[in-house]
């Protein structure tokens, strides 16, 4: 019985992984480090950029199926410009979104 839940443990524990929460923060509240910082911390991040936004995964290999990994360019607090090169980007040549 104790394999059995051992090995029911370890096929659950990598969806648990995938299906945390993202921590939602607003790119006009913080700087590009902090943003940065709270990336790399939090391993799943979505930053509001005005009415719209975009999904950060750390390490960067870790983007959902479906998604690919980009570049996006946006502005913080102080109207500098970020560029953060770990975002996860809807990718419409995956074979996931292709019915």
């Amino acid at each position: 019985m104790t394999k059995f839940v051992l090995l029911v443990a370890a096929f659950l524990m990598p969806q648990v992984v995938f299906a945390a929460q993202a921590v939602k923060i607003d790119a006009k509240g913080q700087s590009c480090g902090q943003i940065a910082q709270t990336i790399r911390q939090n391993k799943t991040v979505f930053v509001r950029v005005g009415f719209g936004g975009h999904n950060f995964r750390y390490p960067p290999a870790r983007c959902a199926l479906g998604s690919k990994r980009t570049t996006v360019s946006f502005r913080d607090a102080t109207g500098k410009q970020c560029t953060l090169d770990y975002a996860c980007a809807y990718d419409p040549g995956s074979f996931y979104n292709n019915p």
